[in-house]
């Protein structure tokens, strides 16, 4: 298991004594050799301000576990096991579950492919253009 993150300190490099390989904080240009090489994504965040990293998992055709709180289900959009990240269990069922049972991988990847099909950055420029001119009419 490998977890890649910033500057928070439950994600620095270094040793981790459950055996997690701790990366750190990783370029954007390798975030997609990452994806590509895993059996599933993990995401049991507590708060994140979207979720990108749960679409850019999904458009690699990679099987996404992710939280179910804050906008991650929003940027999941139906596409992902969502846990609840206070409930290990679930969450340790869900991501062997995602990596293992072919089944339910082909399942949330098909899911996840789908789901990023229609979400590119022209179209989310032209619905951030369309609301700043709608506030700027009234």
């Amino acid at each position: 298991m490998v977890a890649v993150g910033g500057g928070r300190p439950q994600l620095s490099a270094g040793a981790d004594p459950s055996g997690v390989k701790q990366l750190g904080p990783v370029p954007a240009h390798d975030l997609k050799a990452l994806y590509l090489g895993a059996s599933a994504f993990v995401l049991p965040s507590v708060y994140e301000g979207f979720g990108l990293p749960v679409c850019e998992a999904m458009a690699c055709g990679v099987p996404v576990v992710c939280s179910d709180r804050s906008a991650i289900p929003e940027a999941a959009g139906g596409a992902a096991a969502l846990v609840d990240p206070d409930d290990t269990q679930s969450l340790v069922a869900n991501v062997l579950s995602a990596a293992t049972d072919d089944g339910f991988r082909q399942e949330l990847i098909s899911k996840g492919l789908e789901r990023v099909r229609g979400l590119t950055w022209e179209k989310t420029a032209l619905g951030v253009d369309a609301v700043v001119r709608s506030a700027l009419r009234h």
